[in-house]
């Protein structure tokens, strides 16, 4: 059986050749539809650190019973199980993806998520500074050192006065060897530039991950 990582670090190398960073996405998750290939993070449930916060944060599921719900925004969503989680928090919740196939994929199995097609390297202008909570879990370090700054730049811009960042990546150290990626783990100092003008909160190293937690000071 083929690996599934090195189907998609296939995919990934072929976009880089072309200089195109983000357009194997549509093709792994197409292929993935027809049957031809694996998601490779495909999990079938909500990433485990994003839950455990969620949990240390005393925030259980169906808390929806709010007048005015807090807007919160999931980068990358691919099949959507991190932004379902995030709904069930008590979210008005966005979810997007730059792969069409994903986006339709997530929105078939999911009414309370607005999901959309969106490029990071090149969001709504709208979403600027509109989100109370912005999730990115492992969509940063799918993109290689190129294009990542203005990556993180765009995910850290989308958080409201007041409002939350949590993220989640593969950690690597400023010494270690380049990494064949597709992912590119995140050092240090990546995890640092999401805080561009916010306050951090907590940076955890749990299992070779980053978990990192940072708040924009209210206005």
């Amino acid at each position: 059986m083929t690996d599934p990582d090195e189907v998609s670090r296939q995919l990934a190398a072929e976009s880089l050749a072309v200089d195109d960073p983000t357009g194997w996405f549509e093709r792994l998750y197409s292929a993935a539809d027809a049957g031809a290939a694996v998601v490779p993070w495909d999990r079938g449930a909500a990433h485990p650190l994003i839950v455990e916060w969620a949990q240390g944060r005393g925030r259980p599921q169906q808390q929806e019973q709010a007048q005015q719900r807090e807007r919160a925004l999931v980068v990358g969503a691919g099949l959507g199980f991190d932004a379902e989680y995030i709904a069930g928090l008590g979210f008005e919740t966005t979810a997007f993806d730059i792969s069409p196939t994903a986006v339709r994929r997530a929105q078939e199995r999911s009414e309370r998520v607005r999901f959309r097609t969106a490029d990071l390297l090149d969001p709504p202008a709208e979403w600027h500074g509109a989100f109370d909570l912005v999730v990115e879990s492992l969509t940063v370090q799918s993109m290689p050192v190129g294009p990542r700054k203005a990556a993180i730049h765009n995910v850290a811009g989308f958080v409201a006065p007041g409002g939350t960042l949590l993220v989640v990546a593969f950690a690597q150290d400023e010494h270690d060897e380049p990494f064949e990626g597709p992912p590119w783990p995140l050092t240090r100092a990546d995890i640092a530039a999401f805080g561009e003008g916010l306050e951090t909160v907590a940076v955890e190293r749990v299992e070779g991950r980053w978990r990192a937690e940072f708040r924009r000071p209210a206005a």
